[in-house]
Formats: structure tokens, sequence, C-alpha cells
């Protein structure tokens, strides 16, 4: 069971270009603060949006930055990670490109994460065109690294999620192969992870409908991924097994587009087991009715396990 916080993060209040939702949020903590990135639903354009504070309960008041990465007006989905090989972040985000079907896996680099004017403008891992391996375009793209290569895990709506791999040392090129790693009645947004002190990977992937989150198990990042919480009634994280901690109002029933904190920063992408923290968009269902995808309003909040026994 969960417990779930207040909305941390929300739209701002501003007149230059207003956001409708705050999502897809990616994290580090690095030098006393934590760095969000998350894509921001704003009139005209889908972008990703900056803020870093100390404390999440400062978050909402935290200053706002518009990433100047793309001139494209479609650019989000962040993942953020430093990659210690080179010495910089990472940036990964999908971008829409004219004149092609594929969005682009697209990556910005800095080697300063709190200044986020510093970011690269976009490059392509991928780029649609007649040498990417990608049988479908997909979404949400996502880096993960062992100790020999980097993988690309990406998702395509369809119950169906792929893997790419290129050589460690070959990072961001590479990627040259593309192949079915999952087929399960899911959706989008699969984040991997490391388990800290184990030989174990975790993979957790967003259904449709009302949203929520499966788990899946791996020994290594190209091996077989075992279900081991994959229905509504038995999730990693739906409107079954959460609820509001103390002193919060219900906001939301939807557990959408997430990410573990993660224990360190770098390409490993390690998360302990024994101090789980979801950071996610919410909203409650009946919310929906009525609207599109593109008016939902989304809130990033966070996701806590509920102490079992005395406190």
């Amino acid at each position: 069971m969960w417990e779930y916080s207040a909305p941390l993060i929300a739209p701002e209040v501003r007149d230059a270009e207003p956001s409708r939702a705050q999502k897809d949020p990616t994290i580090v903590f690095h030098e006393g603060r934590w760095h969000v990135f998350m894509t921001v639903k704003l009139p005209r354009r889908s972008a990703i949006e900056y803020c870093s504070f100390e404390k999440w309960e400062k978050a909402q008041f935290s200053k706002r930055t518009l990433l100047t990465v793309s001139d494209s007006d479609y650019f989000c989905a962040p993942q953020v990670f430093y990659f210690s090989p080179q010495k910089k972040w990472y940036l990964i985000y999908q971008a829409g490109m004219p004149h092609t079907n594929k969005m682009w896996v697209a990556y910005s680099t800095t080697s300063t994460i709190s200044d986020p004017t510093s970011w690269t403008k976009a490059k392509p891992i991928l780029d649609g065109g007649p040498a990417d391996p990608r049988q479908v375009g997909g979404l949400d793209y996502w880096i993960i690294c062992d100790d020999e290569r980097a993988y690309l895990f990406l998702t395509s709506l369809n119950g169906k999620m792929w893997r790419l791999w290129t050589r460690l040392e070959d990072f961001p090129d590479g990627f040259d192969h593309c192949e079915l790693a999952l087929t399960a009645a899911i959706f989008e947004a699969s984040h991997t992870y490391k388990l800290k002190g184990q030989n174990q990977y975790l993979t957790i992937i967003e259904a449709n409908g009302r949203r929520y989150y499966k788990a899946y198990v791996a020994d290594q990042l190209d091996g077989k991924w075992t279900p081991v919480a994959d229905t509504f009634e038995h999730p990693f994280a739906s409107a079954s097994n959460i609820q509001p901690a103390a002193d919060v109002k219900r906001w939301t029933d939807n557990v959408s587009h997430g990410e573990l904190i993660r224990d360190g920063i770098d390409q490993t992408l390690t998360v302990d087991p024994a101090n789980l923290r979801f950071v996610f968009q919410g909203m409650l269902e009946s919310n929906k009715s009525g609207k599109g995808y593109g008016q939902f309003q989304w809130r990033i909040g966070m996701l806590r396990p509920v102490e079992l026994g005395p406190r």
C-alpha cells in the first residue's frame, strides 16, 4: 500500500505561456538540491520545464524555466542522468520533427545541471530516417546502462515494449538493432532500474484506462521480463493500493507517467527497494469526463509506502 502527498508541482500561474498540465517528471538529487525536468502542456506546444529546490515542500514555489533545446513545437517526456564515462549530464526526450513519421529519440547534454540554459541543442540518437532500426517509432524513450552496454527501451501504445542497445563506449551512437522485449497488457512510460544490492532489474510500465503501473523483473537488461505486479487489483501502484496521506485531500485515482527516486545520479539508474518513493502525475478519473487527453490537468505528487505496524 502507498500513500500519496498533496500535489507538489502544479501549473504555475503566469501570463506568458501558461501551462495546463505538469507531466512526466524525471528527478535527480545533486549537490544538495532536487533537479526536476517535466513536460508542460502549453497553449500551442508541449515542452520541457525545469525547476530545482532543496525540499519538496518548496517545489511549487521554485523558479520554473522552459528549456530552449529544440525549435519543435513538441519535445517532451524527459529522462535525466549523469553519464559517468563522459562526465556529462544527458537529457533524453522525444521530439516531433518534420518529414518523418517517427519521433526523434533526442538528447541534449550539459556539464552543469543547475544551469537550465546550458543544455545543448537537440541531436538525434535515432532520427526516423532510413537507417533507423525501430520497427515503430514508439515513445517515452528510456536509457539504462550496465557495465558493457547502454540500452534504450520504448513502448508503442499497443502492448509492446522494445529494446535497442549499443556498446557503452559508443553511446549515444550505435543503436542499430531493435527487438521486442515484452508483450503484455501495457501502454506507455516504461521505466527501468537496477535494484540496489541485487542482481536484478525492475521495469515499471503504465497501463491504459484509469492509469496505473505494473511491474516486471529480469536478471539482465537483455533478458526475459517476468511479471510481479501486473493487474489493477494487484499492481505496482493503482487506485486499488493508494490512499491520501494524513491531512491530504483526495485528488487522484490515476497513477500515470512517474519515476522512482534513484539512489544516485548515474547511468545505472539504481533504486533502493528499502526506500522507494515514486513521483508521478495524477488526477481524478471523474475530471477526465468530456475532455480530450490534451485537456487533462495533470499535477505531480509523490507516493511513499505506508509504514506497517506501530510508528
